[in-house]
């Protein structure tokens, strides 16, 4: 369906909010996967606008249009883009770079330049769809050029730009061969938001040191008498209407299904993430397996369920995460299970959210341990799941959530034995405690929502 080709309103970003459906699986689009989308969708439904993106494969029409009430406009990617730009640069160069170099980044020139190729295809299309004095929020790290390529073309635009992962140290950073040209494109911004203060005092410390800009705290005075400000904007949820989707019929039926076929006297554990390995998901398997080994629980006490969506299958350091998940997956049901009594239940696979929805009511204790993470939004949403003011989340001090949800069980997920005290006390606490920390977190996020934190960036990007 075609739909107005501009908008005062921009969102711009690697990936549209929707793929469309193979043709043997019938016609029409289904939600992408990732954070990003499951946060911004709500942001642009109620301000209206246009969503720029790759849809993931060829729309076969580059015209803006309409799915589920939103205004999309696709940008096409070649399989040599998708090879260097995405998982050659985004996800081989940026990714572990930006993630405390968890795994080696590799740098590589032809990913450089198809980065910036990509990026002005992106700055070129938000320009002819950006109305007169629009606002053009850019996201994450895929597109760190767009800012100040679209301030060139349109410098009568607002423009904004969220970083949805960690931003390094100045140490780490200064490692990338284009570390100046990458501060350029994101000083094109009015405002740069992170997830965290750390990351917009590292972005400020470098563009002094790098750029020699001045700044005043978290303003950035640049040479032509511009200035951008760099501050942190912890993300969120939708929680009113998770909530809604957590409290409905089917949810609550297929809860007590989960509980009848994985639990039943068992308490459940989960994991639900990305199958990445920046996720921690082999150090949390391993320590829930020595817990089983050491006696401290049996798998009569307890089940292990982790969710491992798919992703970046064609980049070989993920092919080799997943191998080494599997693994462990089958050393400890091979080493401790028995017939009808598997400790560790894994999925690869996506689930829509009423499934995801169940399965956060269903348990018992969420375990979220990501050795480096921007924010983690999967915390946020079991909590928001748990209206009944149980369960317990152990969460990586890692993560972003860490700094708002500071009632969770907090583990260093270097630290096998303190993963397994964190995991025992979990399990073993008080419900009254539980109750308790579960409330005050239920508080922060459902106080510090996803409108909140739009409205918190565009009012200062406004302003």
């Amino acid at each position: 369906m075609a739909a107005s080709s501009t908008s005062s309103f921009v969102v711009v970003a690697n990936r549209l909010p929707v793929d469309r459906v193979p043709e043997s699986e019938g016609s029409g689009f289904r939600p992408s996967p990732g954070g990003l989308v499951t946060a911004l969708e709500p942001v642009l439904r109620s301000h209206g606008g246009i969503w720029i993106g790759w849809p993931g494969s060829s729309l076969g029409d580059d015209d803006v249009f309409e799915a589920d009430g939103l205004k999309l406009k696709p940008i096409e990617l070649s399989d040599q883009d998708v090879e260097q730009y995405y998982e050659g640069m985004s996800n081989g160069t940026l990714w572990p770079l930006y993630h405390d170099v968890v795994a080696k980044p590799a740098f590589r020139r032809e990913w450089w330049d198809a980065y910036v190729q990509v990026n002005r295809r992106f700055a070129e299309t938000t320009a002819r769809c950006a109305a007169h004095g629009a606002v053009v929020w850019v996201q994450d790290y895929q597109l760190q050029l767009v800012p100040a390529m679209l301030r060139e073309m349109r410098p009568d635009v607002t423009i904004g730009f969220f970083l949805h992962i960690p931003f390094p140290p100045s140490e780490l950073f200064k490692q990338l061969p284009w570390r100046d040209q990458i501060l350029k494109g994101l000083l094109g911004a009015d405002l740069v938001g992170f997830q965290r203060p750390g990351g917009a005092a590292n972005f400020a410390r470098l563009v002094r040191l790098r750029q020699g800009h001045k700044t005043h705290r978290d303003k950035i005075l640049l040479g032509d008498g511009r200035q951008v400000a760099a501050r942190a904007y912890p993300i969120s949820i939708d929680f009113q209407r998770l909530e809604q989707l957590a409290k409905s019929q089917s949810v609550m039926a297929r809860t007590e299904e989960i509980c009848r076929e994985i639990g039943g006297d068992r308490r459940i554990l989960l994991g639900v993430d990305r199958l990445d390995y920046t996720k921690g998901i082999r150090q949390r398997l391993r320590a829930f397996g020595e817990l089983i080994v050491d006696g401290a629980i049996s798998v009569d006490d307890a089940v292990f369920v982790q969710v491992a969506s798919p992703s970046r299958e064609r980049v070989q350091q993920y092919v080799e995460v997943r191998e080494d998940i599997e693994r462990w997956v089958g050393r400890i049901n091979g080493n401790l299970g028995r017939i009808g009594r598997q400790p560790v239940h894994y999925v690869h696979s996506s689930y829509p959210r009423e499934e995801m929805a169940a399965l956060f009511q269903a348990a018992d204790v969420m375990v979220v341990t990501p050795f480096a993470d921007g924010m983690n939004l999967v915390a946020k949403e079991y909590v928001t799941c748990r209206h009944k003011n149980d369960g317990a989340l152990v969460l990586s001090e890692f993560a972003g959530a860490s700094d708002e949800l500071k009632q969770a069980f907090l583990v260093n997920p270097h630290d096998i034995n303190g993963l397994k005290e964190a995991m025992l006390a979990a399990m073993r606490a008080d419900p009254r405690d539980l109750s308790r920390r579960m409330r005050a977190m239920r508080k922060q996020v459902r106080e510090h929502d996803i409108t909140a934190w739009a409205n918190a960036f565009l009012a200062d990007l406004a302003a």
